[in-house]
C-alpha cells in the first residue's frame, strides 16, 4: 500500500522482525535445559543397583537418607523423631494415610538399622506403601 505525501511515496511495514523472538527463546531453552539437572537432583545420594526396577513417574513424598544419615522430607533436612507429624500433617483432610504411597530413597552405605528407623517413623504415620527407590544395573 503507498501513500503519498507532497510528492514522496512510503509504503506500510507490515512485516514482524521475528529475529529478537528467536534470540530470546534459544537463550530460555538453554537456560532451562542447564537447570534441569540441577532441580531433579535434589540430595546427592548413591542409590543402590537392582535387576528390576520399575519406572514410576507419579509425584510422591520422597523420603531421603544420604551417607552421613541424615534424613530429608522433600529435600528439605528432618529429624527422624519429626518424620511422622511432618508427613501426617502433609497429608489431606480427606487422605486416608494407609492409601498413601511414598518413595523412600538411601544411600547404598546406609547401615540398616537407620533404614529401619526411617520405615519404622514412616509407619508410625500410618503409610504403610513404601516404595525404595533402586538404580537399574546397566547389562
Amino acid at each position: 500500500m503507498a501513500f503519498s505525501a507532497k510528492g514522496r511515496t512510503q509504503t506500510a511495514l507490515a512485516e514482524i522482525n521475528i529475529t529478537p523472538l528467536v534470540d530470546v527463546v534459544l537463550v530460555l531453552l538453554l537456560i532451562f535445559m542447564l537447570t534441569a539437572p540441577v532441580l531433579q537432583s535434589g540430595v546427592e545420594v548413591a542409590i543402590p543397583k537392582t535387576r528390576t526396577v520399575n519406572q514410576l513417574t507419579e509425584e510422591r513424598l520422597v523420603v531421603t537418607i544420604d551417607k552421613e544419615q541424615n534424613v530429608f522430607l522433600q529435600d528439605k533436612p528432618v529429624n527422624v523423631h519429626e518424620l511422622p507429624a511432618r508427613l501426617r500433617s502433609g497429608l489431606k483432610a480427606d487422605e486416608d494415610p494407609a492409601k498413601k504411597v511414598i518413595y523412600l530413597r538411601a544411600d547404598e552405605r546406609v547401615p540398616f538399622g537407620a533404614f529401619a528407623s526411617v520405615m519404622d517413623a514412616v509407619k508410625q504415620a500410618g503409610i504403610t506403601n513404601i516404595s525404595i527407590v533402586t538404580q537399574p544395573l546397566k547389562q
